[in-house]
Formats: C-alpha cells, sequence, structure tokens
C-alpha cells in the first residue's frame, strides 16, 4: 500500500485530543463534506488524506448512510469511489419540479448499441465493432461517445496496423450507477436466458445498465446540492 500523502495545510487528521466519540463524528463530517463538494465519484485515496490513519473508511461510510435514511438522496458506491445522489424513487418529483437534466449525454440507439459493445466485448477497435454490426461503425459516432467521455483509447490491437482499440471509462461507470464493469450483467446468462444477442441488440435491445435514453436514471445522477 503506498504511503499516504501529506495532508495541504497541515490538517490535523488524528485529532488526538478529542474523545474517541467526538474524533469519529468529525471524522464522519469531513468525509461527507468532500463528497458532497466534489462533483466526481471521491476514491478512497482522496478521503484518506482528511481522516487518522487508524479510521476505517468504510465504516464511516456505513455510518452516514445510516444517517441518510429516509432522506432524498444518499451515498452511493460508483466509478471506484463515492457519490451524493438523489434516489430514483424521487425521478418523478424531480421531473415534475425542474424537468429531466439536460446534461447533453443522452444516447441515441445507434450510440447506445455501439457502447453497449464495447463495454462488454472491449478492448475492440472500429474494424471489429463494424464486423460485430456488420455495417460500419463511423468515426463520428466514436467521437460522439469520446466526447462524452464515456469510451477512450485502449491498447493497440495486434492486427495489421495496431488499430486503436477503445474502453469504458470511469465516466460511464459514474453516469450509468456501476461501481465497476463487474456490476455488468453477465454475459453468458444474458445469452443462455435470450436476452442479449447480436439480433437483440441490432433491433435495440439493450442491457438493464445501457438504456437508449432512461430518464429514472437521468434524474436519478447527481444533482447540485451546493
Amino acid at each position: 500500500m503506498g504511503r499516504r500523502a501529506r495532508p495541504k495545510e497541515d490538517l490535523d487528521i488524528e485529532l488526538a485530543e478529542l474523545p474517541p466519540e467526538l474524533r469519529w463524528r468529525e471524522w464522519m463530517g469531513r468525509v461527507e463534506a468532500v463528497i458532497f463538494a466534489s462533483p466526481e465519484p471521491v476514491t478512497r485515496e482522496v478521503l484518506a488524506r482528511v481522516v487518522g490513519r487508524d479510521c476505517k473508511i468504510d465504516l464511516i461510510i456505513d455510518d452516514i448512510r445510516d444517517e441518510l435514511r429516509g432522506r432524498p438522496y444518499e451515498l452511493v458506491s460508483v466509478a471506484g469511489g463515492w457519490q451524493h445522489r438523489t434516489r430514483k424513487n424521487f425521478a418523478e418529483t424531480i421531473r415534475a419540479a425542474i424537468g429531466a437534466p439536460g446534461d447533453g449525454k443522452a444516447l441515441s440507439q445507434t450510440e447506445a448499441l455501439i457502447l453497449a459493445c464495447i463495454a462488454y466485448y472491449q478492448p475492440i477497435n472500429r474494424t471489429e465493432l463494424s464486423s460485430f454490426f456488420g455495417k460500419e461503425v463511423s468515426r463520428d459516432t466514436i467521437a460522439r461517445l469520446r466526447g462524452l467521455e464515456f469510451i477512450a483509447a485502449g491498447p493497440r490491437s495486434p492486427q495489421p496496423g495496431a488499430p486503436y482499440t477503445y474502453v469504458t471509462t470511469k465516466a460511464f461507470l459514474s453516469h450509468f450507477g456501476l461501481e465497476t464493469l463487474r456490476d455488468l450483467p453477465d454475459m453468458e446468462m444474458l445469452e443462455e436466458a435470450g436476452l442479449l444477442s447480436k439480433d437483440k441488440m441490432l433491433a435495440g435491445e439493450f442491457p438493464d445498465p445501457l438504456p437508449a435514453h432512461d430518464d429514472d436514471e437521468e434524474a436519478g445522477d447527481r444533482t447540485d446540492m451546493s
């Protein structure tokens, strides 16, 4: 395990002068404040900068979650970190009040199909994608997904010309509420159940985490609580 980075401005992280209960409450407040203020999921390494060496971050997270029970927002594990997000059952309420968030990240059917394929078969290059769908996958579509930061360049393929492959990103995990790629539905199980196949994907049928336009997920994404 790497050596913990020294906190800036000599922040007292050990809080040795405080009794244990107050020390724990202060650590809880610091952790929640950092997560609350961040527009991106906050990793364990970042949180470790504001708490003592003996602080169990997982237990801190559990205690914060307990205190948020019954609140309209929760602390979720996404993209290798933690983030505040409004609960999905308030999606209709949010839409009624302010409409669906206009973050510009709604996907067309074609984009969602290609993103689903990359998610399950990464690393995969554009030629392989085109072969999978039986028609050319345009550079514009790849550029759109890269512009949304859902995919990035992966290792070069061992094929002639060593083309770049594509992989999904932490932004992809965060947007679709996944902690890791292991949270994607199991491919073999989906195929055995007849829920996922090339024909179904070409017909516009998607695995649950990759909808073409899922209003509940969009409204359930992090809202600005600052």
